[in-house]
């Protein structure tokens, strides 16, 4: 039996009655933008820092100044930036995994060959840098939302064309016989 051959950069349909492995297709957080506030909080403390480092009135030391810009940066950068980090949206050819949460960690999935209706919704500022919060609904289960993801208009088509290949799989392999080995074909006479 031959292996399917790829066409560009297509994966090979599996034969029938085997199992498609599972692959990463797209891992993406949300929108950078909303670190854009912390950003400018980091510049604002460093350039503070220095122009007041050594020049403070005579009750206040610059270890006080250090410890203070040190608290503001933990609280106003490196916590958002965390959190922001903590979230990600994974998308295989199986399922699609949202995950989050810093310390404990909290994972949902939705299964392709399921179905679910996509819906996408975009603000005036998420449609200037082509973002938007991508909604996933099966009618069952409580809907999951990929929040303020880049590019969503890509992410809306790739999860459309995902669960239509995958149902498409679960339905040639639920077909009485679909695990028969199929024979390889004779040769061409005429090659």
């Amino acid at each position: 039996m031959t292996q399917p051959t790829t066409l560009g950069n297509r994966l090979a349909t599996p034969p029938p009655g085997v199992a498609a492995p599972e692959r990463l297709v797209v891992k993406v957080h949300g929108s950078a933008r909303r670190l854009t506030w912390s950003a400018l909080v980091l510049i604002a403390v460093a350039g503070a820092t220095g122009w007041f480092y050594d020049n403070l009135p005579a009750p206040l030391e610059d270890w006080m100044l250090l410890a203070v810009a040190g608290i503001v940066v933990l609280l106003l950068v490196v916590l958002p930036w965390l959190v922001w980090l903590s979230r990600s949206y994974v998308i295989t050819t199986r399922r699609v995994i949202v995950r989050s949460g810093l310390l404990a960690r909290r994972t949902r999935e939705f299964a392709h060959a399921r179905g679910y209706t996509i819906s996408v919704r975009r603000g005036p500022i998420q449609r200037l840098f082509g973002a938007g919060t991508v909604v996933l609904s099966n009618g069952i289960d409580q809907p999951l939302r990929l929040v303020d993801v880049p590019d969503a208009a890509l992410l809306h088509e790739t999860l459309a064309d995902q669960v239509e290949v995958s149902q498409i799989l679960a339905h040639r392999d639920a077909q009485p016989g679909a695990d028969a080995v199929i024979p390889p074909r004779p040769p061409d006479p005429l090659l």
